[in-house]
């Protein structure tokens, strides 16, 4: 729907997760018959889950445990894994500081030069108690890093940045990314994103990734939006960004998957994007409450360390569960973060879908109201979804 905002200014209307409602069809599934499965670079997950490459949410151990769980974690190339020998010092000063002490000492924290023999070291532990190397980087890590990452033997690489384009224009002798190349002489699987439009999602996948992340500013610790006043709503940029999987499709005979990223907190999230046309989710702050995880209870995103412009907060989102409970459950909470992937097959079978194919073609409404209509009394007692 196009709107007229002024004289000579014609704009789209766009939509967030929280505003589209799934509907039932004429029959359902045993969730138990649902096939949740996702098919990235080559390697198939259970849960068509990723956990964010920050350092609040994925250490060596994390990454281990996703991949036993049948998930997959991605490890920060920049944060303080590969900049510090024994990172938990570091973690246990980002988790005490106080509010008006933590950008300054973020800044500090990440001012450390990243070390290859770190980079290479992590890989290797994670690959040797039986884990996945996934791995993310900006554009420069990239380039800085890119024998060591074939040397080290990754299994994946997230080529990550606010926005994420094969067009840059570089200052005087910056040295520029050509993605296209990177995917032909990495050797390992690249995933591209982030980025929120169809053209920019069919450029990338001509340009030869394996895997496209979707989301501009929605997640929970950033603040791009608020800075940068940049980013699309999640429901239409996960489905433009999927039409355009789609079209590369009837052009190549490659299906390429489309990852949800940033802004995805409860299983009826993860339900909503994959009926948006995604294929998987890319989650934060959710893992990030695991008992498990390096952030101690706080999450934070990897742009807030910026030496000149922070575009990300801490947050606390405490400690709920154990990691296999937010995936696969037992739920001991109301309000959806726990059991994730149960939460999936349930709204799969209620749905009628069996794979994650006929789920992204579900019936979709647009329904403001979905998430307050009839909630007085949860929001008053602040349970459930009035938390």
């Amino acid at each position: 729907m196009n709107i007229q905002l002024g004289h000579s200014k014609i704009v789209r209307r766009a939509y967030g997760i929280d505003e589209i409602a799934l509907v039932p069809g004429g029959k359902t599934v045993d969730p138990e018959n649902t096939d949740t499965s996702l098919l990235l670079g080559g390697k198939k997950f259970e849960i068509p889950i990723i956990a964010s490459a920050m350092d609040g949410v994925i250490d060596v151990n994390m990454a281990v445990q996703l991949s036993k769980l049948g998930a997959l974690g991605v490890l920060n190339l920049e944060g303080v894994q590969t900049r510090y020998e024994e990172p938990s010092t570091v973690l246990d000063q980002i988790s005490s500081v106080g509010k008006e002490n933590f950008v300054p000492l973020m800044q500090e924290i990440y001012s450390q030069p990243i070390k290859e023999s770190l980079i290479k070291k992590r890989i290797k532990e994670i690959k040797d108690q039986g884990g996945i190397a996934a791995i993310s980087g900006t554009p420069i890590a990239a380039i800085n890093f890119k024998e060591s990452i074939i040397e080290a033997g990754a299994d994946i690489f997230f080529l990550q940045a606010t926005v994420v384009s094969t067009e840059h224009v570089g200052g005087k002798d910056q040295k520029k990314l050509d993605i296209s190349n990177l995917c032909q002489t990495l050797g390992i699987p690249v995933i591209a994103g982030n980025c929120v439009t169809y053209n920019v999602a069919l450029k990338l996948l001509r340009a030869g990734v394996s895997g496209i992340l979707v989301g501009i500013g929605p997640g929970a610790a950033c603040t791009s939006r608020g800075v940068l006043g940049v980013g699309v709503p999640q429901a239409t940029a996960v489905s433009d960004c999927s039409s355009a999987r789609d079209d590369f499709q009837k052009e190549s005979g490659k299906y390429i998957p489309i990852i949800a990223d940033g802004g995805i907190i409860t299983g009826g999230d993860i339900c909503k994007c994959i009926a948006c046309g995604a294929d998987g989710v890319m989650i934060g702050s959710p893992i990030a409450r695991a008992k498990e995880a390096p952030g101690k209870g706080f999450h934070w995103g990897m742009a807030t360390p910026s030496p000149v412009l922070p575009r990300g907060t801490r947050i606390k989102v405490g400690s709920t569960g154990s990691l296999k409970q937010i995936l696969r459950g037992p739920a001991s909470l109301d309000d959806g973060t726990h059991n994730l992937l149960g939460a999936l097959k349930t709204s799969m079978g209620t749905l009628g879908a069996q794979t994650i194919k006929e789920m992204q073609k579900v019936e979709v409404v647009i329904a403001p109201s979905l998430l307050s209509e009839g909630k007085v009394y949860q929001k008053a007692q602040q349970l459930g979804m009035g938390k």
